[in-house]
């Protein structure tokens, strides 16, 4: 659980990156974010070691340098190669993230599994991205909202991909596996109420919200807002990642 949850959040965040413009944001930002990958990554491979494959620990070791590559390229004056080391960087943990799912599961599981990876990691990158990015207004006021904004986007954007994945899964769920919805003698029926609240209505709540506090320039309150939603998305993926376990479901 806690690999795919690092790697889900690295490919995010790195995947966030080309939404931006190197002309619009500091250099610094895109260095954070690849020592912040180059770290999930390192976590992914010591608790993955074990259970994964060499593919597996060579996709990581692979990103955990293009990570550094990344860092000390962005430092540079002009950053060549900054965008092709975002990708590259982004495809390696994207690799290591695929081998992690075909180890444990295989044909129609899978293609949820992947589709479950793909919109999280889009749910926990923005979410991540745009907090990060609020916070970089506190010490550069005078800079333009428009990568906020955009970020903003993304995360609304990726909450509802991301809800329209698990309604289909919880339709299934309910269809075809005989559960119901309105009995709680089914453990799972318990923590949807938990994972569809903290994982979808409050990061909708809360990033129009913050939405509508970076629209008037109020950088400090759509901050503190993404922290939160940060936070309530983090939770509400683990619990997520729980009931894929215990279901075979994205709900």
């Amino acid at each position: 659980m806690l690999v795919l949850f690092c790697l889900r959040l690295a490919v995010g965040l790195l995947a966030c990156l080309p939404l931006l413009s190197p002309a619009q944001v500091n250099p610094r930002f895109y260095r954070t974010h690849f020592l912040v990958a180059l770290a999930l990554a390192a976590v992914a491979a010591l608790f993955g070691q074990e259970s994964g494959g060499a593919g597996l620990l060579a996709a990581l070791g692979c990103a955990v340098l293009l990570s550094l590559a990344g860092f000390f390229c962005w430092s540079l004056e002009g950053a060549p190669l900054g965008r092709t080391l975002i990708v590259a960087t982004a495809a390696a943990l994207a690799v290591g993230l695929v081998l992690v799912e075909t180890e444990s599961q295989a044909g129609e599981g899978l293609a949820w599994r992947l589709a479950a990876d793909a919109t999280s990691a889009a749910l926990l990158g923005s979410a991540t991205t745009a907090m990060l990015m609020g916070h970089t207004y506190l010490i550069a006021p005078g800079m333009t909202m428009a990568p906020l904004l955009r970020l903003l986007a993304a995360l609304l954007g990726a909450t509802l991909a991301r809800l329209a994945l698990a309604g289909l899964a919880l339709w299934l769920w309910s269809s075809t596996g005989g559960h119901s919805l309105f009995t709680l003698e089914d453990e799972t029926v318990l923590w949807l109420p938990v994972r569809w609240g903290l994982g979808f209505v409050a990061p909708l709540v809360l990033g129009v919200m913050a939405w509508q506090t970076a629209r008037i320039r109020s950088t400090q309150s759509a901050t503190g807002l993404l922290y939160v939603v940060v936070i309530f998305c983090f939770l509400g993926e683990l619990t997520g990642q729980l009931l894929l376990s215990t279901t075979g479901y994205t709900l």
